[in-house]
């Protein structure tokens, strides 16, 4: 019998971390991480991944556990969560399942239709493209063939533009048509979903401080000496915060600039999630303050 977990989801800086770790502790459970960011080694600050004080008051599984050149897709992930529940249960205590990224949760607790193979002659082939014309070059190849996938990425995110030319290539239908087609299948745990949905004005200002903290705690210097270790091209220097310090660091963007882009950045990316977790079945929706009790009845 799969065990139930407890789900606490949300927006980027709306406080599931410590909220987390204190019903884990007091309930005796550990903590599995749903964030496709806090997965990579050594991107730490700009992750904002739990503190050591944290990771110390309770065990957490599926942070910094991937190498920054590997990719790790949400069936990784799967995989990966799938088995740190069957040990956590395994030891007879509670699971408490913590991020922001819809998908991890979505295929964990939903599961997928399994997606066409990769085609890596194709990969390769568009992989080449970008770099002699322009990561632009294969998005224009994306909007011919599937323009409403297209316009949900930018032309940076190569791995999805590519992983959605691959799927029209094997399958003939658009990606965009072909998930809708192919249904999330029935739940795969038992589970409680809460949602922490605090006040946009707050949620900005907690996203605009933390900003301000990740730059005063060494985001530049962190970035520096990840660039200096030859992640440059890995997925999480792609991601904001990292971008905008990478930009410090050449000395394309003033610190000041950085961290207004950053939050402004950051701010977009919390109302898609909001967006994404409001059409989430199930979901309990949670304005602060966060009442311990609720999670404990």
């Amino acid at each position: 019998m799969k065990p139930l977990l407890t789900v606490i989801a949300g927006p980027t800086a709306s406080g599931k971390t410590a909220l987390a770790v204190e019903l884990a502790h007091r309930a005796g459970g550990e903590i599995v991480s749903a964030d496709s960011q806090q997965v990579y080694r050594f991107f730490d600050i700009g992750t904002a991944k739990p503190s050591l004080e944290e990771r110390a008051a309770v065990p957490h599984h599926l942070i910094s556990v991937v190498e920054p050149p590997e990719t790790f897709s949400a069936a990784e992930y799967q995989r990966h969560a799938d088995a740190a529940i069957a040990e956590i249960s395994a030891r007879g205590r509670p699971v408490f399942l913590v991020g922001g990224t819809g998908l991890y949760l979505r295929i964990l607790l939903h599961g997928v239709v399994e997606a066409p193979g990769a085609d890596p002659a194709l990969r390769a082939s568009l992989e080449a493209l970008a770099v002699a014309e322009g990561r632009e070059a294969v998005h224009r190849q994306l909007a011919q063939v599937d323009p409403e996938t297209a316009a949900k990425l930018p032309a940076n995110d190569l791995v999805r533009i590519i992983r959605a030319l691959e799927i029209h290539a094997r399958t003939g239908i658009p990606a965009s048509v072909w998930r809708r087609e192919h249904a999330f299948a029935p739940d795969r745990y038992p589970f409680r979903l809460f949602v922490l949905d605090p006040p946009r004005e707050a949620l900005y200002r907690a996203i605009n401080a933390r900003t301000e903290a990740m730059f005063a705690r060494g985001l530049v210097e962190e970035t520096r000496e990840l660039l200096a270790r030859g992640y440059a091209e890995t997925a999480p220097m792609r991601s904001v915060g990292y971008v905008q310090a990478r930009a410090v660091a050449e000395g394309r963007m003033s610190r000041e600039e950085a961290i207004q882009d950053t939050a402004q950045e950051t701010r977009r990316y919390a109302k898609r999630q909001l967006t994404w977790f409001r059409k989430e079945p199930g979901a309990v929706h949670v304005s602060p303050p966060y009442d311990v009790a609720l999670w404990e009845r």
